[in-house]
């Protein structure tokens, strides 16, 4: 079936995995963009004498069951569906990468401290449970939540890949991972949620094996030399004109954590 396809790559590597096992079992302030994104304040960083988190100190800094409203909630542990390195992520156009390391929730930038999980959004008709219908069971927003941090200013220059890459990327791309290649055909900036010190927000438009597009939004927020990407995706909304939303609960809750 061909939504099913295009659905299954999505517009990050680790969308394939996730669409598969489901289907089988702005502002006036001056310090933030036109795009209701946040700059950084100044060139002049705290960040330039800063050193990188461990894996295991990222692990205690990412959302955790309790975190958010259980009601409405569900934190899983790691992803199985989500790929572990950016070995094997290969993009038509370098500059494009780090949109797809950050819809992946890897790290945007340059290092090896990364964690991340997925947050599930409950929904309400479902009172907590499991829909029995298949149609119900796939209208689940789903956060693919990604931690990485920086030695000195390692996480400014994540921040600016990811902004720059949203310019020069902004006629498509493709992309190749497990086996898959995914063709973005446009990319957008969008409003970011004005968290941390900065944060950089923007859509993609991918064909769906050429049954059409759909939209998937991004963000990724940085605060001291800690980034957070946040990357939603909810299958039954796929033949949508708009994009999943990135829940504000779930970003409020992590950059929160971050110290």
């Amino acid at each position: 079936m061909k939504r099913s396809s295009g659905a299954r790559i999505g517009a990050a590597i680790g969308v394939s995995a996730l669409s598969l096992a489901l289907i089988t079992g702005c502002s006036s302030d001056d310090s933030k963009g036109s795009d209701g994104s946040k700059a950084p304040e100044s060139s002049s960083s705290p960040t330039q004498a800063a050193k990188a988190l461990s894996t295991a100190e990222l692990e205690k800094l990412l959302l955790a069951q309790g975190d958010l409203d259980a009601k409405q909630y569900k934190v899983d542990d790691g992803d199985d569906t989500l790929p572990k390195s950016k070995t094997g992520v290969k993009s038509s156009k370098a500059e494009c990468e780090p949109l797809v390391w950050a819809t992946a929730a890897l790290p945007p930038g340059e290092t090896d401290a990364h964690v991340s999980n997925t947050v599930s959004q409950v929904p309400t008709s479902a009172g907590g449970e499991i829909p029995e219908d298949f149609a119900d069971a796939l209208n689940v927003n789903v956060t693919f939540v990604g931690l990485s941090s920086y030695e000195g200013d390692g996480a400014e220059k994540a921040m600016k890949a990811v902004s720059d890459g949203v310019s020069a990327c902004s006629g498509g791309y493709d992309f190749t991972g497990e086996g898959e290649t995914t063709k973005v055909v446009k990319v957008a900036p969008a409003k970011g949620s004005g968290q941390g010190d900065e944060s950089v927000a923007f859509v993609q438009s991918v064909d769906m094996d050429g049954d059409g597009t759909a939209l998937f939004a991004t963000e990724v927020v940085r605060k001291g030399n800690t980034v957070a990407s946040f990357y939603s995706l909810n299958l039954a909304a796929l033949d949508s004109d708009k994009a999943s939303e990135i829940p504000a609960e779930v970003v409020t809750a992590q950059v929160g954590k971050i110290k």
